[in-house]
């Protein structure tokens, strides 16, 4: 078999680029998840992003077509996204605080509560650290009120703390706490007697062996405390007494769990975090979006009177993404091993690595545009007035909602099963979310990208649209049927269809009605729609129904909207097919004659 070597640079790219972008990308929801920022929040990124992609891809493609220069900006963005993708994990997570309870009873505890705790491998975690006479070793600082205090000084044998003057008039009060450091004042009424709360500082020994999980709350058993005497106390209390306490462990699972973040959904946007993961995010979103626009116009350009066999060099993509997203997500879990949070830095290190080598590869490219319009605006005007060419865009648009799903959500929500099926699966969830990649890649993409041609010439372009929204609908429908986090794993050989076949068929469609000398303009045109209204609408809604509801509630819902969409699509189709036999627009059809290929 002859290989072409023009298009050995550019299969060269497709491989490397994906391969590049695999370990970090499905990675990128995780990571925000784990900084701490919530999927509501998330959910509005993921809709901004698209929004610039779909500024960029029709700007850039202009201005490549405009001015000869696909080539040198294909090269700055893959520069400019390998730099701004390498910045993301050197973001600090969001301000936290590290509070919990102390209940003091004839058997004391610490209780510490967190939205983390929905994850029931915590209280396992604990439980099983050390040995049976293990204990953890932590600072705490707890507000006292009076009939604390009288425990503390009677039961705990803390003297200094006997006979302190917890009720006191007002003026007395304000002249004591201006006196003296750690009591703070909560004042009733002006002429009343108010209660000190005084802050007691010691360090707590607990015990993980004696740990149970309740809900969001976890509770440890306080077996002793030591105060500046240095003397072991065990810690009771006649009555049930309760402080609220600032504490610091030498424990990595406890600190993960205190480690709340302190501010809500509306106030993240005034923290420097938060501008710099969109900062960041959206320079490197741009930069995909452009990249792969322009791309695929040079790549449809080097096929000249080939485009059916696009798929045969885009299958370079989903090979280099199959196989680096299953070395991504091992690489995680091994420098994870011992954290509690996952360690994503050497899945950003991996793609600093090989974006590089992209660069070198790209600059190989042998391309030259040599067709031009006279006005692209005015080809890209007689474009869009097409009732076809109307239609397809706002499939791009369903599709496009649907993929934002996949690309955003759905580690998120496999993540959320994991939590709630085994510690094991938990701890294995790298893995298992690469090999879903790596399915949807070999098992889905690969094959249909190499077979895209032969299905678009014996089904048609049109009904390709409606399998490919037929078959997110039942993808989403099973998603919402899991349990066991596992189960995905044959649901994602469906992204043949779903991604291979629909990013074939969307692209080869753009190639074929672009207008010479708009190929590049055409290209980020449908890609803009794609993903500057359809991921950003699928990215908006999937957020906000996530947060209020369920990923299973979620996923149904985006599977029913899908097998209506297919549904209407197919009537539309069939019933214009019916009213106009000939597409009135400018299209590239390729006929053998003598032996040769006409264009016509």
């Amino acid at each position: 078999m002859k290989v072409d070597m023009n298009l050995l640079p550019m299969k060269g790219h497709y491989f490397l680029f994906n391969a590049g972008t695999a370990p970090v990308v499905p990675f990128i929801t995780t990571l925000a998840k784990q900084l701490g920022f919530s999927s509501f929040i998330v959910g509005i990124v993921y809709t901004f992003l698209p929004i610039m992609g779909m500024l960029a891809k029709p700007t850039m493609g202009a201005l490549a077509d405009r001015f000869h220069c696909q080539k040198t900006l294909f090269l700055v963005f893959i520069t400019i996204v390998m730099t701004f993708f390498f910045l993301i994990p050197f973001i600090p997570p969001l301000p936290s605080d590290s509070g919990a309870n102390i209940h003091c009873d004839l058997v004391s505890d610490v209780q510490i509560c967190s939205d983390a705790l929905s994850d029931i491998c915590y209280g396992k975690k604990i439980a099983d650290y050390g040995n049976y006479n293990s204990t953890i070793k932590c600072t705490m600082s707890c507000k006292a009120e009076e009939e604390f205090l009288q425990s503390v000084c009677t039961k705990w044998n803390q003297t200094q703390y006997c006979g302190s003057p917890n009720r006191l008039p007002t003026s007395s009060l304000l002249t004591m706490a201006r006196q003296r450091e750690g009591i703070s004042v909560d004042i009733t009424d002006n002429n009343k007697p108010v209660t000190l709360a005084q802050t007691l500082s010691f360090t707590a020994y607990l015990a993980p062996k004696h740990t149970s999980q309740r809900e969001k709350c976890i509770y440890i058993r306080l077996q002793n405390v030591e105060f500046q005497s240095h003397i072991m106390v065990i810690p009771y209390c006649d009555t049930f007494q309760e402080a609220s306490c600032e504490m610091s462990c030498d424990n990595a699972i406890i600190s993960d769990i205190t480690l709340n973040p302190k501010v809500k959904d509306n106030e993240v946007v005034h923290l420097y975090q938060f501008w710099l993961f969109v900062i960041f995010l959206v320079l490197s979103w741009v930069g995909q979006a452009v990249i792969v626009s322009i791309a695929d116009a040079i790549c449809f350009e080097l096929l000249g009177d080939y485009p059916s066999k696009y798929g045969n060099q885009r299958l370079w993509g989903s090979i280099g993404w199959g196989l680096f997203s299953i070395i991504a997500g091992l690489i995680v879990d091994k420098f994870s091993e011992g954290q509690q949070r996952k360690n994503y830095f050497p899945a950003f290190v991996m793609m600093l690595i090989i974006l590089f080598l992209d660069l070198v590869v790209s600059s190989r490219i042998k391309y030259k545009q040599l067709r031009t319009s006279s006005s692209i605006l005015r080809d890209m005007g007689k474009l869009l007035s097409e009732f076809k060419i109307v239609i397809f865009l706002l499939w791009c648009v369903c599709t496009g909602m649907c993929t934002a799903m996949i690309w955003n959500f759905l580690f998120w929500y496999l993540e959320d099963l994991a939590s709630h099926h085994g510690c094991e699966t938990k701890a294995w969830i790298k893995t298992l979310e690469g090999l879903a990649m790596g399915i949807q890649c070999f098992g889905g993409e690969l094959p249909f990208f190499f077979l895209s041609g032969w299905i678009l010439k014996k089904i048609g372009h049109i009904n390709a649209m409606t399998l490919v929204l037929f078959s997110l609908g039942v993808r989403f429908l099973l998603y919402s049927l899991l349990t066991n986090p596992w189960w995905c794993l044959p649901i994602e050989l469906l992204n043949g269809i779903t991604f291979g076949l629909l990013y074939a068929t969307m692209a080869s469609y753009a190639s074929i009605v672009a207008l010479p000398g708009t190929e590049s303009t055409t290209q980020g045109l449908v890609g803009a729609v794609f993903e500057g209204i359809g991921v950003s609408l699928g990215s908006f809604t999937g957020g906000l129904l996530i947060n209020h509801y369920s990923g299973s509630k979620t996923f149904r819902i985006f599977g029913i909207g899908a097998l209506i969409c297919a549904l209407v699509h197919f009537i539309v189709q069939y019933f214009w097919s019916r009213r106009v036999t000939v597409l009135n627009i400018h299209e590239r059809v390729t006929t053998p004659l003598n032996g040769r290929i006409m264009r016509f």
